[in-house]
């Protein structure tokens, strides 16, 4: 694989970004494609940024023909749970429409290999956790629905025309490069952990708690986080797993442990040594309980295991990167 080019759509973003480094570090050529309405331009450092929007089919196609990449690994899309259930029809046009323009340009640029950031959310409310691949997916809000879609219109294109793609269902992304070259910068901060480390550093004056009533044992949701650093490996084994020949797959990416937001509060209360102020305020809909993965999959099929998958570890990353960007 040394040498290929790799389009990474969202390249410029927390979690495309720390591919792209992934990428390179394995010899492989990524091109960030980004409109940088929520990605970062100072988070591209391993390749070329193109900068258009997905939903321009035309401009889209000429850019991948003149990348001519081996394959594409796919994250452009709003990710924001809450902002879906109030605004749906911007989820659907951005993930699903977005997808739509992109699988159009692959056929026209003669590129037929995709992998596809999906999620956790795809599953709703789970039957029972942990949670593995071959449980039933109904999402419980717009943002959910709409990866679910693309994952549906994924798997009829590879009947339709051959398409071949790997769909990675992954739970909460935490943490930071270890290297602090790049981390997790959202404007505003949407995300648990760094909105914790944001009221630890006095950067906001309390953190939100939304709900406080769930059936869970301190009431709180409980969500299984997984370090950025072992999704990107797990997205370069995934392009792996395409290139070597193997049909395509559905993966759930995640550390198989779960931690409520009381006891994430309480890790950066200790990595920090900081009082971090609290506000218990309502539930906010379209939030499941508890989401804990099953990984087997991922683990027996494409070698990949976390490296980095201790709460404190994550936390301690993240806290390192916040201090280096913004105090």
């Amino acid at each position: 694989m040394t040498g290929m080019r790799v389009v990474v759509t969202g390249g410029a973003g927390y979690i495309g970004s720390h591919v792209c480094k992934e990428l390179a570090r394995a010899g492989l050529q990524p091109i960030a494609i980004d409109n940088l309405e929520r990605g970062h331009a100072w988070a591209v450092k391993w390749g070329p940024l193109v900068t258009l929007d997905l939903l321009d089919t035309a401009a889209l196609t000429d850019a991948l023909a003149a990348a001519k990449p081996a394959a594409v690994l796919h994250f452009a899309a709003y990710a924001y749970i809450h902002e879906s259930v109030l605004e749906p029809r911007a989820y659907y046009r951005n993930n699903v429409g977005g997808t739509l323009s992109l699988l159009e340009a692959m056929a026209r640029a003669g590129c037929d290999t995709l992998v596809f950031s999906s999620t956790c959310a795809t599953y709703g409310i789970p039957p029972r956790l942990p949670v593995d691949e071959d449980q039933p997916q109904m999402p419980i809000n717009p943002y959910g629905r709409s990866k679910l879609m693309v994952e549906q219109i994924l798997e009829e294109e590879a009947r339709a025309r051959g398409l071949r793609y790997v769909a990675l269902r992954y739970f909460n992304a935490a943490g930071a490069d270890p290297d602090g070259d790049i981390g997790e910068v959202h404007i505003p901060e949407p995300h648990l952990i760094p909105s914790v480390l944001q009221a630890a550093a006095g950067m906001r004056p309390a953190v939100d708690i939304l709900g406080g009533d769930y059936d869970t044992p301190d009431g709180t949701c409980i969500r299984d986080y997984i370090h950025v650093s072992d999704l990107a490996d797990a997205h370069l084994r995934s392009l792996r797993w395409l290139l070597d020949g193997n049909g395509s797959r559905c993966f759930n990416l995640g550390n198989g442990a779960g931690f409520s937001v009381r006891q994430v509060i309480d890790t950066a209360r200790a990595v920090t040594g900081l009082d971090i102020p609290v506000t218990v305020k309502p539930r906010r809909p379209g939030d499941p309980p508890n989401l804990v993965g099953d990984a087997a999959r991922a683990i027996r099929d494409l070698g990949w295991a976390p490296r980095r998958p201790g709460l404190e570890q994550q936390v301690e990353d993240a806290w390192r990167w916040l201090r280096q960007f913004h105090l």
